[in-house]
């Protein structure tokens, strides 16, 4: 592919909701344009952006592809992206490398939940955007009514400049209302015949035209002017009319398509460098230069920068890093630096993406998309650039995960290359976290959900050929007190030569819920001599750590050592600690001690006709309703539930809200179990110790 300038690229992300026509809408473009010698379908599972074995086996986008190709002078990066809600940390990220957005539509199901979530992402980034209507030709699809659901959520600000000709399965056409023609197509050929409007849409036709030009005019003095003494506006003032007003977000176009017989992709890719703005017309991002905030934009001048908003694991090729030309121009080889790990990187073998192919490139120039492989110490998210007067760009933040999992090998072969398969995973999914619950001593994988978990289970075998096994993970209890007590602890031992002994008395008291642990030496008179204090805390903490009631670690409590007693030869650090055990079980028994459960902040996205189910479904997993916000359909739901009544939530909530609900769940705090819950763990927890100390 030939090099082309900032002002002739577009980078357009297709997003909307899963299965509303992505990846076949870039496909229909691909073959429309040349770039394929055939049309790729979707549900065929061969498509150019749906390229990793798990899209390939599950039929749906997981991660963000990117498909470079030329139309006519233009060069477009098409970014296809995840639509499920799970995978939208991923769509997010993509729309760095984005200029703006093109929001799929299905046109059955209209605006649905994923397509509200990747709004909000155009209006966070400032992206101009356009809707495309796709699947026209399927049974029950509807232009109308699902401009009235795009009304509804978005406003009057979305207008059509493009009209559907005949609907379902007599879908034969579409109006460009801006130039007022028709344009019809062989199925599966992509490629329009231009004419007349037919008769039976031309009424139609101009009433939508009017309400364009008009929606055009309001916001540009000089227009409305030129609307009120002609009635009208010309094509070229329409046109320019139409792109200051995308740019600005006053206006978001409405298009027409049903991609499966590559019907509107050519449409679309004549309005994309029409409408659509170039790199440099994106809006400002943050960045930092020289220690100080800033926003600025693409520039076509100045030294090279690239930013990198994408890294991918290849079994073969290695790290592949997805990179965007934030200033001047890149060359093949050129050396950058890297500003977060300060490490000299070599730009050796860019190219632009085409799905999993690369392309080779002399140069990218600001503005484009390109790749390059194997470099040494950046990630997603580093900004490299010449070290003089760079800017650094801000990377997106990644949510916390909102579910995790046990994970462990099946075999001793598998463990040994678990953790470096991982890291691999983990440089290219950025939503992902594996780490060790301290206190159960499992290793944790934590995803945006179950689905995104078992996606990382099965690219462990299908890759790297490690296989793992998933399991619900333990709930991490711990125990408390409610009381206070007042005990000695005394060990003595007689032996043959020297002997054991150890005496203190402590006082035991509850702490405030996350104080955790206060120790206090209260000795006077030299009673315990100073070296021997430190044992004594010791001998607590250790005998903390397994619990009194259940085996859990005890915690939020506070000892006072006051008093004790030694001996000159018999005493020993290992005596008081051994003193200080015997004080904790003794002040443990009279200390009223209670058992802690994790308590879980979550929060619920759902459409406004399931919140009312959700909510009675908290009450019936002991959670309590903090509060509900409403945006527009949408109603987002703040509990706390236990986390022991949240381990099958996912399921579950799919299985409520026929997939159309998300949720995110992190750690709030301890409180108490129960009794009946507590006296089931606490069974549950002795019949275990009870089998381990047998075996």
């Amino acid at each position: 592919m030939r090099v082309f300038d900032s002002s002739d690229i577009r980078n357009v992300a297709l997003v909307g909701h899963g299965h509303s026509g992505k990846t076949s809408l870039i496909s229909a473009m691909l073959f429309a344009a040349g770039a394929t010698d055939r049309h790729l379908k979707a549900d065929e599972g061969n498509t150019i952006t749906d390229f990793d074995e798990e899209e390939v086996a599950r039929k749906l986008t997981i991660t963000s592809a990117i498909a470079s190709f030329a139309w006519q002078k233009t060069k477009i990066n098409a970014i296809d992206t995840p639509g499920y809600n799970i995978f939208l940390s991923d769509t997010r990220s993509a729309l760095l490398a984005s200029d703006a957005v093109a929001v799929v539509l299905d046109g059955v199901a209209g605006v649905e939940v994923s397509t509200e979530k990747v709004w909000g992402f155009a209006e966070e980034f400032k992206l101009p955007a356009a809707l495309i209507v796709n699947k026209l030709d399927r049974e029950r699809s509807s232009f109308e009514r699902t401009l009235e659901s795009v009304h509804e959520r978005f406003g009057r600000t979305a207008v059509p400049v493009q009209s559907p000709v005949g609907s379902e399965k007599n879908f034969a056409g579409i109006i460009d209302l801006i130039r007022m023609r028709s344009y019809s197509y062989k199925p599966g050929d992509g490629k329009a015949a231009e004419g007349d409007i037919p008769a039976s849409e031309k009424e139609r036709a101009e009433q939508l035209h009017e309400a364009l030009v008009e929606m055009i005019a309001e916001g540009n003095d000089e227009l409305m002017e030129e609307f009120f003494a002609t009635g009208t506006l010309p094509v070229e003032h329409i046109i320019s009319g139409l792109q200051d007003a995308v740019r600005q977000r006053r206006i978001f176009p409405v298009l027409c398509s049903a991609a499966s017989q590559a019907v509107g992709a050519d449409l679309l890719m004549n309005f994309i460098p029409e409408i659509f703005p170039s790199p440099l017309q994106r809006p400002e991002m943050a960045a930092r230069q020289n220690g100080n905030e800033i926003s600025t934009g693409i520039t076509a001048s100045g030294s090279p920068s690239i930013f990198v908003f994408k890294t991918s694991a290849d079994p073969f090729a290695g790290r592949v890093s997805y990179f965007k030309v934030m200033s001047g121009a890149v060359k093949d080889d050129a050396h950058l630096t890297n500003m977060r790990s300060n490490v000299s990187e070599r730009l050796a073998h860019i190219a632009t993406p085409f799905g999993k192919t690369l392309q080779p490139i002399t140069e990218l120039r600001a503005g484009d998309i390109g790749t390059v492989a194997k470099l040494k110490e950046t990630l997603t998210g580093d900004t490299l650039c010449e070290r003089a007067n760079c800017v650094t760009f801000r990377p997106i933040e990644t949510p916390e995960p909102s579910i995790g999992y046990a994970i462990s090998a099946k075999t001793r072969n598998d463990e040994d290359r678990l953790s470096t398969a991982l890291a691999k995973i983990l440089e290219e999914d950025r939503a992902l976290r594996f780490y060790r619950d301290p206190q159960t001593k499992e290793f944790l994988l934590a995803g945006n959900g179950q689905q995104h978990v078992e996606v990382v289970v099965s690219r462990l075998k299908r890759r790297y050929g490690v296989e793992v096994e998933l399991k619900a993970p333990k709930i991490p209890y711990r125990e408390t007190i409610r009381g206070t007590a007042q005990v000695q602890g005394r060990h003595k031992k007689q032996t043959g030569g020297h002997g054991q002994f150890g005496d203190c008395w402590i006082r035991m008291e509850p702490l405030p819920r996350g104080e955790k642990f206060q120790f206090v030496n209260d000795i006077f008179g030299g009673s315990i001599p100073k070296q021997y204090i430190p044992a004594v805390e010791k001998g607590i903490l250790e005998a903390a750590e397994h619990g009194f009631i259940a085996g859990y670690p005890v915690t939020d409590f506070k000892v006072t050592l006051y008093d004790g007693s030694y001996h000159d030869v018999d005493s020993s650090e290992m005596a008081f600690k051994l003193a200080g055990r015997k004080a904790f079980r003794a002040a443990m028994q009279q200390a009223k001690p209670a058992l802690l459960e994790p308590i879980m902040a979550v929060e619920v996205e759902t459409p406004i006709d399931f919140g009312g189910d959700l909510m009675s479904d908290f009450n019936g997993r002991r959670g309590r309703i903090l509060g509900m916000d409403l945006k527009g359909s949408m109603q987002t739901i703040r509990a706390q539930v236990p986390m022991s009544e949240m381990l099958n939530y996912q399921n579950d909530l799919i299985s409520k809200t026929q997939g159309r609900a998300s949720f995110h769940m992190e750690f709030d705090h301890y409180d108490y179990v129960p009794a009946p819950q507590a006296d089931k763990v606490i069974s549950a927890a002795k019949a275990h110790m009870q089998v381990e100390e047998e075996e």
